[in-house]
């Protein structure tokens, strides 16, 4: 089962964030493994995914497949805005082989927990019987996934392995640190309490760009690295263009974004 610290990874681009660049995913994820992370979270949140077409996210997954094999594991975000969209990257990654599979709860509609339950039971079935994993972001998704659709899954999908919950402070990560359930926080300063609590680690933005930051904490939970960490993180705010600029300075990847996102003046 996955666990440690996995990077959020940023998307490489080209083009002016017009078309993606995968010929630049394998020195990218040397980056990452030279910083020391367990494995990459490809094509979420700070990867520009929701952004991205069907066929790009595609293309990208089996790049980083590819790039991580044998020494890195490989979870793929494939949440979409409807069900059928998401059902059909879950298939794709678990074709690829990647290590696991996550979904965020779908935005804009006031879904039910019926509803939610079937979307993310569907997700999960589409990529059996590699491990799903049901991504939490309240400020994204503009709801918090209820603790009931969460445990009604786990009846509902032998895969169900975990969560990846981005949300803060930590009393909003608390409710879904249950039994049996592998849990990775978003924002990387929860560390120390996440793992005393008995989280496993952290799926991490910062970790896209200052890989060894995120791990030096993972190692070594204390406060102060943690003040460090949330230092660190607000330096590179907001993420996706700064960190991107970052990365092309150390020549690892282009500074482009995907419109309506805008590069780092």
């Amino acid at each position: 089962m996955i666990r440690g610290v996995l990077a959020a990874a940023l998307t490489p681009l080209r083009d002016g964030g017009a078309a993606v660049d995968p010929d630049a995913v394998g020195p990218y994820v040397d980056f990452l493994a030279d910083g020391g992370v367990d494995g990459v979270f490809a094509l979420g949140s700070t990867g520009e995914g929701i952004l991205l077409e069907a066929d790009e996210r595609r293309e990208l997954a089996a790049a980083f497949r590819e790039a991580t094999a044998g020494r890195l594991d490989l979870a793929v975000h494939v949440g979409a805005v409807s069900t059928q969209q998401t059902v059909a990257l879950a298939e794709h990654a678990a074709w690829i082989g990647a290590d696991a599979v996550a979904a965020v709860a779908p935005p804009y509609y006031p879904y039910t927990a019926d509803g939610l339950v079937e979307h993310f039971a569907a997700a999960a079935s589409a990529c059996a019987p590699v491990p799903f994993f049901a991504y939490e972001l309240a400020a994204r998704s503009g709801y918090a996934i209820p603790v009931e659709v969460v445990e009604r899954l786990r009846e509902r999908a032998p895969n169900f392995a975990g969560m990846k919950v981005s949300d803060r402070p930590f009393s909003a990560v608390e409710p879904y640190l249950l039994d049996g359930l592998a849990v990775f926080v978003g924002f990387e300063p929860l560390l120390p309490e996440a793992l005393a609590a008995g989280a496993v680690g952290s799926v991490s933005g910062l970790a896209a760009v200052r890989p060894e930051a995120v791990v030096e904490l993972a190692r070594d939970p204390t406060p102060k690295r943690a003040a460090a960490v949330d230092e660190l993180r607000a330096s590179l705010e907001p993420l996706i263009p700064n960190g991107k600029a970052e990365l092309a300075r150390r020549g690892v990847m282009r500074p482009d974004v995907r419109l309506p996102l805008l590069p780092a003046a």
